[in-house]
């Protein structure tokens, strides 16, 4: 019973972080349409950014994995 309410609470960090990367990409895409001329620049901190958001989200899902199956 404690593994699985564990692994619910891990799992709970993947709201946020699915937040952040919707908050990322959509002050990219503000960015863009304000400042077309930063296209190239602005995609490329976008990806780097929603990658290093996401790894959050795996982090968290390996930790649920963990607990419930190691634990």
């Amino acid at each position: 019973m404690t593994n699985a309410l564990a692994a619910a609470i891990a799992i709970l960090a993947v709201m946020p972080s699915a937040f952040g990367e919707a908050w990322v990409c959509t002050k990219s895409i503000d960015g863009m349409s304000r400042n077309p001329e930063m296209y190239s620049k602005l995609r490329a901190n976008m990806i780097v950014a929603c990658a290093l958001v996401e790894t959050t989200a795996i982090y968290a899902l390996v930790t649920a994995i963990l607990i419930i199956f190691v634990a």
